[in-house]
């Protein structure tokens, strides 16, 4: 896998995630087979594809860019979906994760 493919992987992969998390709502509990078969689906999918970005980008950097990213990508579903409101101290984290992200992007060089 070269280094762009390891990128749009990544990509993918936490696409797949949040659409898992999107899911859990729908899936009330578990307990609806139709969003649960579909958000069982997206997790393995995820970790299928998060486990092949590994062997080309350092794990401490695939893992806070998934959770960064899809942190922020649920918390804009949860707000525009859910209609889901955040108060000052939420919406001040999700800033802190998304500038720590930004921030580890900037670390430098970031292949093997």
């Amino acid at each position: 896998m070269t280094n762009t493919q390891a990128w749009l992987t990544l990509l993918l992969a936490i696409t797949a995630e949040v659409t898992g998390t999107a899911l859990l709502k729908l899936s009330d509990g578990l307990s609806r087979p139709g969003p649960t078969a579909l958000l069982l689906a997206a997790y393995a999918c995820a970790i299928a594809l998060v486990a092949r970005v590994v062997t080309v980008i350092p794990l401490g950097i695939t893992y806070a860019l998934w959770s960064g990213i899809g942190t922020l990508a649920v918390v804009a579903i949860g707000t525009l979906a859910y209609r889901q409101v955040l108060n000052m101290n939420q919406l001040i984290g999700v800033a802190l994760i998304v500038v720590g992200v930004v921030i580890v992007n900037l670390g430098g060089e970031h292949l093997n």
